[in-house]
């Protein structure tokens, strides 16, 4: 299926880069120039890579994306030596935005979120923090908590089988297919074969399956809630009305546990606003950083 988004982010330029953040080397593209006077560092989401976002930095012309892979995912190895745990995903995100783009504006999408908001309340520096569908309440608890509590026992099982049988398990395409259909929302044939797709070529491009499974245990375990008191800076919530994790209700009280926070709510997606309604998202953000003056 083509890739509805192509033509407009084949008129952004892109780099790949690489950089050195403790102790490993961490993968990640630049999109937009360097002369673009807003830079935005986005992380993306559990069992993701860098391509998840693209739909979404191809609606934002004029502003630098500087999107890495997280450690242990897509073309970034795991961290040495270190579980891969919120506390060490925290401080590589801190380390990397020191390193590459000191005073960035922060974004982060469903899991990207947790690991954005843990980094913020922790010190990291940064004018502005964006999140994406953010994990604004226990996902054990979100309108399809039976689903999560399988999702438990399928991790677990991959990583308690023989390392082969539990490779192929975490990597099972039948198993990928449902998890996209439970996320997707759009009765867009054309749309929905393209987030399929998406999900077929990159949902699996995860290291081993202990880093997998740290990954996914950390984000069963926290949620932006526990940070979103200490965040001082002036956030956007871009929420969606049918999402399967966090409810919208959840959002939105979410949204008040910050001391300066906004909420878009955009109506018809669920988890998947990063393919399914990227133009939305871009514009909320547009307007976010208009009416904060970045």
């Amino acid at each position: 299926m083509p890739n509805p988004y192509a033509p407009l982010l084949a008129e952004i330029p892109v780099e790949r880069g690489t950089a050195d953040v403790l102790g490993g080397t961490t993968a990640y593209w630049t999109y937009g120039d360097a002369a673009d006077p807003i830079t935005i560092v986005a992380v993306h989401g559990f069992r993701g890579e860098h391509h998840g976002l693209e739909p979404v930095v191809a609606h934002l012309p004029g502003i630098r994306v500087i999107s890495p892979d997280l450690p242990g995912f897509g073309e970034t190895p795991p961290l040495p030596g270190r579980p891969h745990d919120l506390d060490a995903y925290a401080a590589w995100l801190r380390a990397f935005v020191e390193s590459v783009a000191p005073g960035a504006i922060v974004l982060g999408h469903s899991f990207g979120s947790i690991v954005a908001s843990a980094a913020v309340a922790g010190g990291l520096a940064t004018p502005r923090l964006i999140l994406v569908n953010p994990i604004g309440a226990p996902a054990l608890e979100g309108p399809r908590g039976v689903l999560t509590r399988l999702a438990v026992f399928y991790y677990l099982a991959g990583a308690r089988l023989p390392r082969a049988l539990g490779d192929a398990l975490l990597r099972n395409g039948v198993i990928v297919r449902v998890m996209s259909n439970a996320m997707a929302k759009t009765r867009d044939p054309h749309l929905r074969r393209f987030v399929h797709e998406q999900h077929d070529a990159y949902f699996s491009r995860f290291a081993d399956r202990d880093v997998l499974h740290d990954a996914f245990v950390t984000s069963v375990s926290h949620d932006v809630r526990e940070f979103a008191p200490r965040i001082l800076q002036p956030t956007l919530l871009i929420a969606a009305e049918k999402d399967d994790i966090t409810p919208i209700e959840a959002e939105r009280h979410l949204a008040t546990l910050f001391p300066d926070a906004e909420l878009v709510e955009i109506p018809d997606v669920g988890h998947l606003i990063h393919y399914e309604t990227p133009a939305a998202a871009a514009s909320a953000i547009r307007g976010f950083l208009d009416d904060t003056n970045v």
